[in-house]
């Protein structure tokens, strides 16, 4: 379970959306998530699928490797249709003592299964393709302007790279420390849900404890190095635009123009046409 959160790692590959500029990367993320909150209608939902379905070939990342990031939050899948199944009111289609199924329930469970669903695989690809270093890069970049409003954009964009690069780290620590556990005779399969959260005590004290530590030695080695924040710092290799980044950036309008356009003429249609 474990080893199936790909979120922070990264896929090396030689592929256009590897070679794009983060800042492109970053944009086309925030769109897309954007779009998965904002489409509620049949051809909405089909551009980005096509959108998504297009960026996956690109990458050259293998989809087995993408779709195994779901299993992590199978779980909240499963719980978010079990949810909007059972308690969104409407008109009832099946009906047995304290069970009722509405049609807008079956709706919102396509829709909430459908969106985290396309949230996980869209997320994965900006950081499957980016390296935490320009990741960091292309978010200070990018985000530039903020520093009129005195936000400290350098320092937000380092800890959100500490974090990225340590989610792979730690979860190769708590393979080991798991490993270990079970050697010894734990067991973190069996029992009902209270007592399978006790047996996750021998995991997740060693793992915070390692957690503490690696922080530290980092720190100090930030400090050794002189590191005191973003000002007067260079870059090895600065960020430049390509041609492959205006390229993208004018699927991006595209897609930006479709998304506003099937919105506003779509506006009163759902996924399937039925309800609104």
């Amino acid at each position: 379970m474990l080893r199936d959160i790909t979120i922070g790692q990264y896929y090396p590959e030689e592929s256009f959306i590897h070679k794009l500029d983060p800042r492109v990367k970053l944009l086309g993320a925030f769109l897309f998530v954007v779009s998965v909150f904002i489409y509620d209608n049949l051809l909405g939902f089909a551009i980005m699928t096509f959108f998504l379905g297009l960026c996956i070939v690109t990458c050259k990342v293998p989809l087995k490797f993408m779709v195994k990031g779901l299993r992590a939050i199978l779980f909240i899948l499963i719980l978010t249709g079990v949810i909007n199944l059972f308690l969104t009111p409407g008109t009832s289609v099946f009906s047995w003592r304290f069970i009722n199924i509405t049609k807008q329930g079956i709706y919102n469970t396509v829709y909430m299964i459908i969106r985290l669903t396309y949230l996980v695989l869209g997320s994965s690809i900006m950081t499957l393709t980016t390296t935490p270093t320009r990741l960091t890069d292309g978010m200070e970049t990018g985000l530039r302007f903020l520093k009129f409003f005195k936000f400290p954009v350098h320092e937000v964009a380092m800890m959100m790279s500490i974090a990225l690069r340590f989610i792979p780290i730690l979860i190769e620590e708590a393979d080991k420390i798991m490993k270990a556990q079970m050697a010894r005779g734990a067991d973190f399969e069996t029992g009902g849900l209270i007592k399978k959260a006790k047996n996750m005590v021998p995991l997740l004290v060693p793992l915070f404890v390692s957690a503490w530590r690696r922080a530290g030695d980092l720190a100090m080695a930030m400090e050794a190095r002189c590191y005191n924040g973003g000002e007067g710092r260079t870059r090895m290799k600065p960020l430049k635009y390509q041609k492959c980044d205006y390229i993208a950036y004018l699927i991006l309008f595209i897609y930006l123009g479709a998304m506003i356009a099937t919105r506003i003429i779509f506006k009163a249609d759902t996924l399937f046409g039925m309800y609104s």
